[in-house]
């Protein structure tokens, strides 16, 4: 499971724990909490009716006198009250009076009339001068019909004459807090909802970088010339760079070795070389061996210095990650200069250099690193072309991509070098017998292309000869057919 997901479910799961258990918390306190308020209410409502009482209990009157009628009317009262969203349109009370004795005087549902309520705790704890209250089941079968009882002393000159009770069904309030729990509900719906979405967010801001880091590895492992990406978070930040430095050490290490290798073997023949015509020559040998000899020495020795030279030049292009006087360039201004650069050569060896480009192809790069690409290209082309041919050089726009072209009228690439031309310090014989190349110059060509996001290859023509096919995305500006 990918971490982004596990950091998901951990916040979603932590985030639903906690919603569920203040949902449930709240739950349980908004019930007795519902209570309460209804007992406070209730108590009021019981000394009120205790004053109101008074006057009939005393009299003897109070099952016809005026409080009882009151009672009455107040009973078939349609209160056509809404109580937020909830329809109330009659009373819900129950109201009995008792004596001193606990024995029911009036029962406003004429349930209990004459009935002994002393052993009623709302009655009993009243008598006795204490605060009376019970809650009673309203139907016996019924566990969830629970009515609370209030009660209320009724005094005349001092003395206890009576108990006024006050019963409401709890019933009553219970959609006041099926609506308050809907609504904690509906709440805590939200704080799922939100929850989710900021794990999502918080997921993938933490994931992004991680992610970032990841394709930046697969790309390194790929051997893709790649920079670090911007990174967020200091931990993930640091990581990165720790990768980074880590890679470009072993890099560094990895090259260095290669390199070493490399130049070793190269160095090997032209040190030969000269080794062996430093031993052969001796003062009393003729002037014209011994000149020969010397010219030996020299070839081999600018053999050497190219070499070097091209392998540094190589070197600090491959240790390159990204373009640096990036410009748009036109591509038939670069193609005309770099024939233009090999005139002499041409001229030596009878060659033409056939130019097709439109004036309105262009591509964005480094055009001093462009320009020696295609020296070296125009060098290969040189060393293989037979004298008195023409050398091809075309540019054309394809797929979103500027192709540029060469090809000679040579004996081409034998089939087992093919896939080997690029690689460093691999060199083919010269049809003229000539030295050798120091095989570092395609794969600087190789360099320079990948460098500018391009690619480079080098193929047989149907027709006779070679062909090295560069390609580079396209700059601004219209693209065309080639102009001769």
């Amino acid at each position: 499971m990918r971490i982004g997901i596990r950091i998901f479910l951990g916040y979603f799961v932590m985030v639903g724990l906690v919603a569920w258990f203040l949902l449930d918390t709240s739950r349980e306190r908004l019930r007795p909490a519902l209570k309460q308020s209804m007992e406070d209410t209730l108590v009021d409502t019981a000394n009120l009716l205790a004053e109101f009482s008074r006057r009939d209990l005393v009299a003897g009157t109070v099952a016809k006198g005026e409080f009882a009628r009151n009672l009455e009317a107040f009973a078939d009262r349609r209160l056509n009250a809404e109580i937020w969203g909830i329809r109330k349109d009659k009373p819900n009370h129950r109201i009995y009076v008792t004596d001193a004795q606990g024995m029911v005087l009036y029962d406003s549902n004429h349930l209990a009339d004459g009935q002994d309520y002393s052993r009623w705790n709302d009655v009993y704890l009243t008598l006795q001068g204490r605060y009376g209250a019970r809650t009673t089941r309203g139907d016996p079968a019924d566990p969830t019909s629970s009515v609370m009882h209030v009660a209320a002393p009724v005094q005349h000159d001092g003395k206890l004459i009576g108990v006024v009770t006050v019963a409401k069904p709890i019933d009553s309030v219970r959609p006041f807090f099926q609506q308050a729990l809907d609504g904690l509900t509906r709440a805590g719906g939200l704080v799922l909802v939100a929850g989710g979405l900021l794990g999502l967010l918080l997921s993938w801001w933490i994931t992004r970088s991680l992610t970032r880091l990841e394709q930046y590895a697969q790309a390194v492992a790929r051997g893709e010339r790649v920079s670090l990406p911007a990174l967020s978070g200091r931990e993930v930040r640091v990581l990165g760079q720790a990768l980074d430095t880590m890679r470009n050490r072993l890099e560094g290490k990895q090259y260095v070795e290669q390199y070493v290798h490399g130049l070793t073997h190269e160095l090997k023949s032209p040190l030969a070389g000269i080794r062996g015509a430093a031993e052969l020559i001796e003062p009393s040998m003729p002037a014209a061996d011994q000149a020969r000899f010397l010219r030996n020495i020299r070839t081999q020795a600018e053999r050497m210095t190219e070499i070097i030279d091209r392998m540094l030049t190589l070197a600090q292009l491959e240790s390159r990650q990204a373009l640096a006087d990036v410009e748009e360039i036109t591509v038939a201004s670069l193609l005309r200069q770099a024939c233009d650069d090999k005139a002499e050569q041409l001229r030596a060896r009878g060659l033409v250099c056939q130019l097709e480009v439109a004036e309105t192809l262009r591509v964005r790069g480094e055009r001093f690193l462009l320009g020696q690409a295609l020296s070296n290209l125009l060098d290969n082309a040189i060393a293989f072309a037979p004298g008195d041919s023409a050398l091809q050089l075309r540019a054309e726009a394809v797929d979103g991509v500027v192709r540029v072209s060469l090809r000679d009228q040579g004996p081409g690439v034998p089939d087992y070098a093919l896939n080997r031309v690029f690689e460093r310090f691999y060199s083919l014989p010269r049809p003229d017998g000539g030295t050798r190349s120091t095989g570092l110059g395609l794969p600087f060509v190789r360099e320079v292309a990948a460098l500018h996001g391009g690619s480079i290859s080098l193929r047989n023509h149907e027709a006779g000869g070679a062909v090295a096919v560069l390609d580079l995305p396209a700059g601004k500006g219209r693209t065309g057919q080639p102009e001769k």
